[in-house]
């Protein structure tokens, strides 16, 4: 397998593709949706609305959490999710920064 080389770009376009990537599957986005609207929420939470199982649910959320887009803390045998606003703040930027630089061409 070759390599990737993500090297040859910058620290911008390496970042929104890793963000864009943690979101390219419908359970993270859904996942995302959800959490977007609690303040708070246990994963046994998400596993509850979504039609997946509890290990697919906690591999999607490692994901999340693993570009910063999600943070988790534990409280007792459970692990409470929520939107990391810093990360979101950045992720909204970079995506309306690669949205809106386009000029007319055609």
């Amino acid at each position: 397998m070759g390599r990737s080389k993500t090297e040859s770009f910058g620290v911008r376009q390496n970042r929104l593709a890793e963000i864009a990537k943690a979101l390219a599957h419908p359970a993270r986005v859904a996942i995302v949706e959800f959490l977007a609207k609690q303040d708070a929420c246990v994963c046994g939470d998400i596993v509850d609305v979504l039609p997946l199982s509890q290990a697919t649910v906690s591999q999607h959320l490692a994901e999340l959490k693993r570009v910063g887009l999600i943070k988790g803390e534990i409280d007792g045998p459970r692990v409470c999710y929520c939107i990391d606003r810093k990360a979101w703040n950045e992720a909204r930027t970079l995506f309306s920064q690669f949205l809106t630089d386009v000029k007319q061409c055609c």
